[in-house]
């Protein structure tokens, strides 16, 4: 089954108001930038989508990507691991007005939680925050003499992914260090969409070097020299 569809606006037009978004990346490293601001571009001219969940490492940096996803109003709540990184002025602004959600996860428990939603398994337990306000309402449990705190899934509704190379049929690979939660992410979500920068026949990737199986994809677009945040902001772009 060919999976790639023409443009990024075809990617993602089945996200709604009201939707989980899981977006790949660490930092700026494997973040599908182009998918990001395709995205504002719509709600810009439409209104929409809006009122978005997205689970991501961290709150964004500058005005481009995630940051700028933000700062457009299109995110009521974000689940991460770092809202403070080099530049979160557009996140912490927008906490401190009451016009965002934090759920704070510590990021061995962020990356178990997505693991556990793409692998299925609703709750897990770990010592990691018992004792500390992250624990408080979650069920505790002594195994071996030491206390437990559940932890429950993360899945979503989309994953936004940047890739390195895909074939027709969705199976991934990945540039090095940006391969990070990507491939947890496809997992977890209901719907795979992935940017990427090469697309390749069937039969083009070693079966060997396939990172992400293509079950787990449902649709690739293909974007050329992809952006990277961190040079758009030293640059001091703005995005739209």
């Amino acid at each position: 089954m060919d999976k790639t569809v023409g443009s990024l606006d075809e990617a993602l037009t089945d996200i709604g108001d009201g939707a989980v978004v899981m977006i790949g990346g660490f930092g700026g490293s494997g973040a599908p930038i182009e998918m990001i601001h395709a995205l504002i571009d719509r709600f810009k001219k439409t209104g929409g989508p809006k009122d978005l969940t997205v689970v991501n490492n961290n709150a964004g940096n500058g005005h481009v990507g995630l940051a700028a996803m933000i700062e457009a109003g299109m995110v009521r709540k974000l689940i991460c691991s770092f809202p403070r990184s080099a530049d979160p002025k557009v996140f912490t602004d927008k906490y401190l007005a009451g016009e965002i959600e934090l759920e704070l996860v510590p990021q061995g428990t962020f990356a178990e939680r997505i693991r556990a939603g793409g692998a299925g398994i609703p709750a897990f337990y770990t010592p990691t925050s018992y004792g500390t306000a992250l624990a408080e309402g979650k069920p505790v449990t002594e195994f071996d003499g030491r206390p437990y705190v559940q932890e429950r899934w993360l899945k979503a509704d989309f994953a936004l992914v940047k890739a390195h190379a895909a074939d027709v049929h969705g199976n991934l690979t990945y540039n090095k260090a940006a391969r990070n939660f990507n491939p947890l992410m496809c997992m977890a979500a209901h719907t795979t969409v992935v940017q990427a920068s090469e697309i390749l026949p069937l039969g083009g990737i070693d079966p060997e070097h396939v990172v992400t199986p293509g079950i787990f994809v449902n649709k690739i677009v293909a974007v050329q020299n992809p952006q990277q945040e961190e040079l758009l902001n030293r640059a001091g772009a703005s995005y739209p």
